[in-house]
């Protein structure tokens, strides 16, 4: 008779495989698809428990949304769905204000302190809370949530506070780890006035990111620095080509470090995964359910700088929509979505709830129908008009101002954050 020892070895290896199987699945656009399919089949069955689910709302919600994407853009140029387009709030060109300062820098130099700029803004954008405003100095502006925080985060980068040397703009692991909770505190404009949600959570998160970098040098170079993903994309590009999915996969490698308190598989943080126990349990890994909000939202704002070094981005549409509040109080508001009950919209919830992994899994597959309808009311295909446009033009925008019309801004879904999620 065999000893049960003589058997470990081949079981721990089966075991090591299926999660790396299972981590590698996890991080994919197409197990987002797949997991908030799941769910939305559960929806179209009548087995939520939160929501219900009224597919008739497609056609009205996608003409809301083309009304507001031919506002917003009559030409219907739109582009992506991006940090870059915060950093133009207000109509403000601060952009130029960026390239004026980038302008004796080479190409691939000025890329590179686009993507310090972009990580750090975009990893900083989670929920500000509806009582925080920013204040510019330069054009005395006011602007809260999404455009507060960009405009802040870019005034600290150009003040060299992500960077181990101040004079120069980039945000490299010396820099983000000695970023100090007062200069963020002075940089970000709060106080007991003026409260900001999550402070502590993104400043730890800035200081995660900086020790992250360090044991991925072949993805941050050494010295270790966000900037040199650059040189990896273009290592990775093919006749100046480079699959949106591999700039995803890069962001989802080189950052799932600084993802702390979440599901694990084999000790590996997964990030913005949520466990869903509706879903059967058929192994390691099969109820959790990814989205990845600001990992999809930090690949699109990387694009364009890449995009300004000649790359031409492919298969854009493998990324999902972005199963944030905007997108999910769109959904909601317009009736698309309709609560089961008062608690819903009445309670604030975890992010890792059942409530909100419902809304968001939900969220994600009816972006794909809007996205779907709106092209053939125009007549395009996903080539012409990508979800990164649609989210932009878009179902972001059009969220955004029906939860205006309705509520004074605030999402009809309370969630409570720690500032690392939203």
């Amino acid at each position: 008779m065999r000893a049960i020892g003589f058997m470990e070895p081949s079981s721990d290896k089966k075991a090591m495989k299926d999660a790396q199987q299972a981590i590698t699945y996890l991080r994919s656009a197409q197990a987002i698809r797949d997991r908030c399919g799941q769910i939305f089949a559960l929806a179209e069955a009548d087995r939520l428990e939160h929501f219900w689910l009224d597919l008739e709302q497609i056609d009205p919600v996608a003409d809301y949304v083309l009304d507001v994407m031919r506002s917003n853009y009559p030409d219907l140029q739109v582009p992506f769905h991006s940090r870059w387009r915060h950093f133009e709030a207000g109509g403000i060109p601060r952009l130029e204000w960026l390239d004026a300062r980038l302008n004796e820098l080479d190409p691939m130099e000025k890329a590179r302190a686009k993507f310090d700029l972009a990580i750090t803004s975009v990893l900083l954008d989670a929920g500000a809370g509806a009582d925080w405003q920013f204040s510019e100095i330069r054009t005395g502006l006011t602007l809260g949530r999404s455009e507060g925080l960009a405009i802040a985060s870019f005034e600290l980068f150009l003040q060299g506070g992500f960077s181990s040397t101040p004079a120069c703009l980039q945000a490299d692991a010396v820099g983000l780890q000695n970023l100090a909770e007062a200069a963020f505190i002075q940089a970000f404009q709060v106080s007991p006035h003026n409260p900001l949600v999550g402070v502590a959570g993104r400043l730890a998160l800035m200081h995660r990111l900086g020790k992250a970098i360090v044991h991925q040098p072949e993805l941050f170079g050494s010295p270790p620095r966000l900037g040199n993903l650059v040189d990896y994309f273009m290592q990775q590009s093919v006749n100046h080509q480079l699959q949106a999915r591999a700039v995803f996969a890069a962001v989802l490698e080189g950052f799932s470090e600084i993802w702390v308190g979440r599901e694990t598989i084999a000790g590996l943080n997964l990030g913005d995964v949520w466990r869903y126990k509706t879903l059967p349990d058929q192994g390691i890994g099969s109820q959790l359910v990814p989205f990845h909000k600001l990992s999809q939202w930090l690949t699109y704002s990387l694009l364009e700088p890449l995009q300004e070094l000649g790359l031409e981005i492919t298969d854009l549409d493998e990324l999902t929509g972005l199963s944030e509040y905007r997108n999910g109080g769109l959904c909601l508001d317009l009736g698309l979505l309709q609560p089961k009950h008062e608690a819903v919209m009445g309670q604030a919830h975890q992010p890792g709830s059942e409530v909100i992994v419902e809304w968001r899994s939900l969220t994600v597959i009816l972006l794909d129908r809007i996205a779907q309808a709106i092209r053939e009311k125009l007549n395009l295909d996903a080539t012409q008009l990508p979800l990164a446009k649609v989210l932009e033009g878009g179902t972001w925008a059009a969220g955004r101002k029906i939860a205006a019309e309705l509520r004074g801004g605030v999402p009809p879904v309370q969630i409570i954050s720690d500032g690392t999620v939203f």
